[in-house]
């Protein structure tokens, strides 16, 4: 791993520190976030002590913090990092005090998380608990005391997580602390980090060779503070003059930004193609469903959107029902939603559309009618206010590549679910009994009937798991947008095109179409605006579809004389 060094011993000296007053002053540092034994707390203490956080003003609450952090106990982090994001509550029945998973404002329900075992344990209406209240000051000692004990934490995430935290105040307890930490450190990413943090402190130093070595050993490094640090280095004041007076350090800072920001602009890309995707996967997943109904049964199904929104919404039910078990929910909330979406799709087919079939426009007009009625069911049961659905653990974060690139797991997983289910339903239209009548009756309904297919019941299982994968839609969504009663609005026209434009009735076809306008939305989107973009969208299908009417894929043979 690269250091700060060059090739002057004087200049080590000067950035990893050498002198007896540098070295005192990391030892009376580390003296003071060592933990005596006798100092350590039992769980009994501990939980008396986030107790008393409700109680006294300020200062006490400073001195609880300060007990807390010499306690030695295992909860210490979770506890102080709750305390400083305005996480701790007290149950007013009892004085008892707790971590909350989250404050959002719309929950009216709140996670409780115990703070000696740092697991859910249920959760309690939001007026029966009160907040800690902190101030600034106390905030500002917590956001340096913090990182600065998580330094010594056995778990190289927690310390890479200190490190990053640390870098955004350096001063010269922090840096003489980063110093003495080099030479204990095992792990790679945060002795990368702890040389980068070293770097921008040395930007700082009067030997202008310190600065260029530190230039050199961050000119590859994608982190943000680096590349405003750098920025800097080049720039003038206000009356002309360079803010880095050295004619070789600035020559070396102005290399180094040039390669970041192609390296940015490479990474934006690649983020923006993934961005793309996620969003082509909802669009593939819901256009699926419409393009089975569509193509089977030529019926113009405006209520899609809707029995999309009741998957979103099976999914907040679901969660409602085993808020001890938020990250199984989805699994469950999955298949429930398939069968509620389904259930409604297969009433929907027998008690409107099948007195429609053959009347195309007609089945339009039916089914808008039928998604205000499940709009307006939806506000009556729910309200009309978004509702809360939790991401599960292994859905939150992301997987980080470096400074600049990261993809997030909940997006990950809705590429992922969406080509299961693409999965799956390939393997039902293909190699069951139900795929081979509707591959039959998609094909030639007279002939499937004829046959002894019945049609009928083809056409309600049909509908049913259209609507069914319009629920697993909503389930993804909902991991990425907020669940209301105009979910389904915002992705039925999208729907459609995806549906014309990869070739009615065509799966494949689908798929490829929605994850492509997935993209080209999220492309255009930083130069035209959200709304612009999609209007240019749809400009372009609708001249795309004067080329070629029948769509990327079009159906060929006895399926393809109705489209």
């Amino acid at each position: 791993m690269p250091n700060i060094y060059t090739e002057s011993d004087q200049v080590k000296v000067s950035i990893y520190g050498g002198w007896w007053p540098s070295r005192l002053l990391l030892a009376v540092l580390c003296v003071g976030l060592t933990v005596p034994v006798w100092a350590q707390m039992d769980d009994d203490e501990f939980r008396t002590a986030v107790n008393s956080l409700g109680d006294g003003n300020f200062r006490e609450k400073q001195e609880v913090a300060g007990r807390l952090l010499d306690s030695g106990h295992p909860g210490v982090r979770a506890i102080l990092t709750a305390l400083m994001d305005g996480r701790v509550f007290i149950r007013d029945e009892d004085s008892t005090g707790f971590i909350v998973e989250s404050t959002a404002e719309e929950l009216s329900e709140l996670t409780l998380i115990d703070p000696v075992a740092s697991v859910v344990i249920g959760s309690a209406p939001r007026g029966e608990l009160s907040r800690v209240i902190t101030n600034n000051q106390l905030r500002r000692y917590l956001r340096t005391v913090v990182p600065r004990f998580s330094l010594g934490s056995p778990d190289a995430e927690i310390r890479l997580d200190a490190v990053q935290q640390i870098m955004r105040a350096l001063d010269d307890s922090a840096i003489e602390l980063l110093r003495g930490r080099v030479s204990q450190e095992t792990d790679e990413d945060v002795l990368y980090e702890i040389d980068t943090a070293l770097g921008l402190a040395a930007l700082d130093e009067g030997d202008s060779r310190v600065r260029l070595a530190a230039v050199e050993t961050l000119s590859d490094r994608l982190h943000p503070e680096v590349y405003n640090r750098l920025s800097a280095l080049v720039g003038q004041t206000e009356d002309g003059s360079f803010i880095e007076p050295n004619a070789d350090v600035r020559r070396v800072a102005a290399e180094a930004l040039s390669g970041i920001e192609l390296a940015r602009a490479f990474y934006s890309v690649i983020e923006t193609a993934f961005f793309g995707l996620s969003l082509g996967s909802v669009l593939a997943l819901v256009a699926i469903g419409l393009t089975i109904t569509f193509g089977v049964m030529g019926v113009i199904n405006m209520a899609h959107g809707e029995l999309m929104m009741l998957g979103a919404y099976t999914t907040y039910v679901v969660q409602l029902l085993m808020p001890n078990y938020i990250d199984l929910s989805l699994l469950v909330a999955i298949p429930a939603a398939f069968l509620v979406a389904g259930s409604a799709g297969v009433l929907i087919e027998r008690s409107i559309i099948r007195f429609l079939y053959g009347r195309p426009l007609e089945t339009l007009l039916a089914t808008f009618g039928v998604s205000l009625v499940l709009q307006q069911l939806v506000r009556t049961v729910f309200s009309p206010n978004n509702r809360p659905v939790v991401t599960p653990t292994w859905m939150s974060g992301s997987l980080q590549f470096n400074e600049a690139f990261s993809l997030t797991y909940n997006r990950l997983y809705i590429v992922l679910i969406s080509l299961v289910v693409f999965g799956v339903l390939l393997l039902v239209l293909k190699h069951t009994r139900i795929g081979l009548d509707i591959r039959a009756v998609s094909q030639n309904r007279l002939m499937a009937r004829a046959l002894g297919v019945r049609s009928q019941w083809v056409d309600a299982m049909t509908f049913g798991l259209g609507s069914g994968i319009a629920g697993v839609a909503g389930v993804a969504l909902s991991q990425i947008s907020n669940v209301g009663p105009n979910l389904g609005q915002s992705y039925i026209i999208d729907s459609f095109m995806v549906v014309v434009f990869g070739g009615v009735g065509n799966i494949w076809g689908t798929l490829i179409g929605g994850m492509s306008l997935g993209i080209v939305n999220k492309v255009l989107e930083p130069f035209a605006g959200a709304v612009l973009g999609k209007i240019f969208v749809l400009v372009a299908v609708i001249l795309f579809i004067q080329r070629r009417p029948k769509g990327l894929f079009p159906q060929t043979g006895r399926a393809a004389e109705g489209v």
